[in-house]
């Protein structure tokens, strides 16, 4: 069932209408318990689902391992830190910097895509590994340019009517943010349903029975990658703005690559609602559960020094995996299957 408009455009599904309306209750949440203060840590999340949705067209849609989506959301960031840094000549602005950040991702994906796509399976994957660590080793030596292990700054932060919002304004800023994810998660509804859409999933299913249906497989991949690259350097471009500079180039490894991944597995491969819930629980829980409970814990006297949850970062990882570990085994389609996704 879904929320359509009268020309035939597919809106939101019930699903994905619920999980945003549940991201939009946010800062009502924050009113009733100002300690949280929940707008802030949850923008992150909301890139990360963007840039999870950027992937899951490659992975979830047409069956490609993808383990470089961070070198492209570095591609985005560091395009919109040139574009919009008042240390450049250009200056276009936040609305136009996103904009243009996506058309760069779009092509770098593109040119990993082109000579690689008749790849398969692991020797793929290697291919997209390896890029993202050209791109990080790039980004730091092109220092001219990236500023290195600096990273640019100062960044623009959204504005509207010529008002840039500041850091003491979470909430209108978690709301921009926001429309952003709801503008990406319908086009990503409405691909999902159109003619590429259904080429992806044919190429995914079967590619030997795609070309005899007259569908050309590296077209279609190639497309996936494009569009996916695009998404995922738009993450790196609000991402940016967020912190107000890029970050050095190790704020992109692989460990980010390997988080949109989790998100993708676990909130249900193929599953636009799976992401967004995905990317609530696996993130969610870094930025906002987690602080939570080292306070909780250092309250408690848990927490010590010596001891080895003395630093989040100690049981972050022990709860991913153990989080990982038992949706393996209990929900190995993800928090929310898709009745598209991949079945051996």
């Amino acid at each position: 069932m879904s929320i359509a408009t009268g020309r035939g455009f597919s809106l939101f599904s019930r699903g994905q209408l619920a999980v945003l309306a549940l991201l939009a209750a946010t800062p009502l949440i924050d009113l009733a318990f100002p300690s949280l203060q929940l707008s802030a840590p949850m923008r992150t999340v909301v890139t990360s689902a963007i840039m999870a949705l950027g992937l899951n067209i490659v992975v979830g849609w047409t069956g490609l391992l993808n383990l470089g989506i961070a070198a492209f959301a570095a591609i985005g960031a560091y395009a919109f830190g040139i574009l919009t840094c008042e240390i450049y000549p250009f200056q276009v602005g936040f609305w136009w910097g996103v904009v243009l950040a996506g058309a760069f991702g779009a092509f770098g994906g593109w040119l990993l895509g082109a000579p690689t796509l008749r790849l398969r399976g692991d020797y793929l994957a290697i291919v997209t590994l390896g890029f993202g660590e050209i791109v990080q080793d790039g980004l730091k030596n092109l220092e001219a340019i990236t500023k290195g292990t600096q990273g640019i700054n100062p960044l623009p932060a959204p504005s509207l009517g010529g008002m840039p919002f500041s850091g003491e304004t979470p909430v209108r800023w978690f709301y921009v943010y926001l429309a952003f994810l709801a503008v990406i998660v319908f086009l990503c509804r409405n691909l999902e349903f159109s003619r590429l859409g259904r080429q992806w999933f044919a190429v995914r299913e079967d590619e030997l029975a795609a070309r005899c249906m007259a569908i050309e497989p590296d077209k279609a991949k190639l497309k996936a990658f494009a569009i996916g690259a695009a998404l995922a350097a738009i993450a790196g471009a609000l991402g940016a703005s967020l912190l107000s500079s890029t970050g050095e180039p190790a704020n992109y490894d692989f460990q980010v690559s390997i988080l949109a991944l989790c998100i993708v597995i676990v909130g249900g491969i193929g599953s636009i609602t799976g992401i967004l819930v995905g990317a609530i629980v696996m993130v969610g829980l870094n930025n906002v559960v987690l602080p939570i409970a080292t306070q909780a814990m250092q309250r408690a006297g848990i927490g010590s020094t010596g001891n080895v949850l003395s630093s989040p970062d100690n049981y972050k990882y022990l709860i991913f995996g153990l989080a990982l570990v038992l949706m393996m085994r209990y929900r190995p389609d993800g928090i929310v299957h898709s009745r598209k996704a991949v079945r051996k």
